[in-house]
């Protein structure tokens, strides 16, 4: 039974709901403006969309033919600001568009609605001077400092022409940047519990109600519920907001969600160099392909409705073979299903604007604050990766709104734990990392290094020797390295350690899974005993 107010000790300024990179981002800008802020996250963090992005810090070239003008712009401005602030998990890449006279638009476009009326002897052709011209905007809409402009490359010969078939001879390369997607949630939220937040995983809001003008809010743990209170709410729980808002907040809204399913295949290494693809279906649709953690290739998305946030999305076999047919046609060698190791999909809670189709509605945000309970609560539409950051500033222009803010706008440039380097540094803090530690390889110190930054020092500690980490559970993965994820990044499971705060699992076996397993269960049993 929820208490009154007035014998509630313990009253919150905020209550985000939803541990993505929404809610994490919301969660750090507030507590670092002085908000008493309580997360709470129903799983893991990033446990949904914001772990099965493309992984790509990008302003989002093909929205410019939807005329998202303001979208591109705000997300190549960023582009530059989140890569000084987090250069361990983001950093620059080069993609490579290859040109042929077969490129067409996606009819569904405002571009090729809008060029089938003045140009119509172009049948929804792309030509090469429109082309360059989206890239000349793309270049110049948000400005740059740290990467470079497009270029226009030969393939004849050339490493990033030998993997794709020879009628391809032209290509452009433009810059987008990489990003380490659930790694930049985890991060948030820590940053926000250092300014003094409080995040809760496996908590999980199952009603609410407002008395006396606060919120009262049920939230559900293994230990048991508990009431929070709190003045205001932001409901960034993605996939799920429509049921936030009409099933545990109860509230008489118009909004709604439209799920738009991504799926991606991860197969064996598909060529050598390190740059991106860039590649146009018949369809119009896009897809890219990149390299992915060293020895692998990551190729997709798909845009699919999904009409359902409790069911969890896959990649249907239909999904994983227009993936293997689209870059088959740009590769020499077909693509097939068994070059496939893995396949992850995600669901895009996008703002149901009233699109034709998934690949038409609109990847902006939408914030809309509801009071008709009698107590706020601000619910997050849309949104991409790459505006996260600016997206938690206009949430909190509506939140200063009703409550007082002690600071202004302060997280452009403030660098996430372990960002305290330079953007263009990691080269050099992997060579200052092996000197101090000489049993570290390049691999393993790479891989430290663009986890963790300047804190895998924290991780490695005095060690003299690999033996000093503990047990070494596979592919570099020590106990030192495990702990740290258990008690500093809120892990709680293997798949918590090897699929959200790290790649790992696709060097890991099922006998590993289960010795990680085992391992976590028995130090979470360590941890209760010694609590009590």
């Amino acid at each position: 039974m929820a208490q009154s107010a007035d014998t509630m000790t313990d009253i919150h300024d905020l209550l985000v709901i939803g541990g993505g990179i929404n809610g994490c981002g919301i969660a750090r800008d507030a507590a670092g403006r002085g908000l008493s802020v309580v997360l709470a996250e129903k799983g893991d963090l990033a446990g949904a969309t914001s772990s099965a992005s493309t992984k790509l810090f990008h302003g989002g070239l093909r929205y410019l033919e939807y005329f998202e003008f303001r979208l591109v712009r705000e997300a190549l401005i960023e582009r530059e600001t989140l890569l000084r602030a987090m250069p361990h998990i983001s950093w620059p890449m080069r993609f490579v568009l290859p040109y042929h006279k077969d490129m067409r638009f996606d009819s569904d476009t405002p571009t090729s609605r809008l060029l089938g009326v003045v140009m119509p002897w172009m049948k929804g052709r792309r030509p090469a001077w429109l082309i360059r011209l989206g890239l000349f905007l793309y270049d110049n809409l948000g400005g740059r400092d740290i990467l470079p402009g497009t270029t226009t490359l030969r393939l004849t010969d050339t490493p990033e022409g030998r993997p794709l078939e020879d009628r391809f001879t032209k290509a452009y390369e433009y810059s987008d940047a990489w990003v380490e997607d659930s790694r930049l949630v985890v991060l948030n939220a820590r940053d926000a519990a250092a300014r003094g937040a409080q995040i809760m995983t496996r908590a999980e809001v199952v009603s609410a109600q407002v008395i006396d003008g606060l919120w009262h809010v049920t939230v559900r743990t293994a230990q048991g519920e508990q009431i929070i209170a709190a003045r205001m709410l932001v409901n960034a729980s993605g996939p799920w907001a429509g049921e936030v808002i009409h099933g545990a907040l109860r509230l008489n809204s118009r909004e709604t969600v439209r799920l738009v399913r991504g799926s991606h295949i991860v197969t064996r290494k598909l060529y050598d160099h390190d740059k991106c693809y860039f590649f146009q279906g018949t369809d119009g649709r896009i897809i890219f392909a990149i390299p992915y953690e060293q020895d692998f290739t990551l190729i997709g998305t798909t845009d699919a409705e999904h009409d359902d946030p409790s069911r969890a999305p896959v990649c249907t076999d239909a999904e994983r073979d227009y993936l293997c047919d689209f870059a088959s046609q740009y590769f020499q060698r077909p693509v097939t299903k068994d070059d496939i190791v893995w396949t992850y999909s995600g669901v895009r809670p996008l703002y149901d604007d009233g699109a034709s189709s998934a690949t038409a509605a609109t990847r902006d945000y939408t914030l809309k604050v509801d009071t008709s309970a009698g107590a706020p609560v601000l619910n997050i539409f849309g949104g991409k990766i790459t505006t996260y950051r600016r997206l938690a500033e206009s949430a909190l222009d509506k939140i200063g709104a009703v409550l007082p803010l002690a600071r202004g706008k302060w997280t452009a440039g403030v660098p996430l734990p372990g960002g305290d380097f330079p953007h263009d540094g990691v080269a050099a803090l992997v060579s200052e990392l092996r000197r101090s530690y000489p049993f570290l390889t390049d691999s393993w110190a790479l891989r430290l290094v663009r986890a963790y930054g300047t804190e895998a020092r924290d991780i490695l500690g005095e060690a003299s020797e690999a033996a000093d980490l503990g047990r070494d559970f596979g592919a570099t993965l020590t106990e030192a390295e495990l702990r740290w994820l258990l008690t500093q990044e809120y892990a709680h499971s293997a798949e918590d350690v090897l699929w959200r705060r790290s790649k790992l699992g696709l060097r890991f076996d099922q006998d590993q899974v289960a010795d990680l397993q085992e391992w976590i269960a028995s130090h979470a049993r360590e941890m209760m005993r010694a609590a009590e």
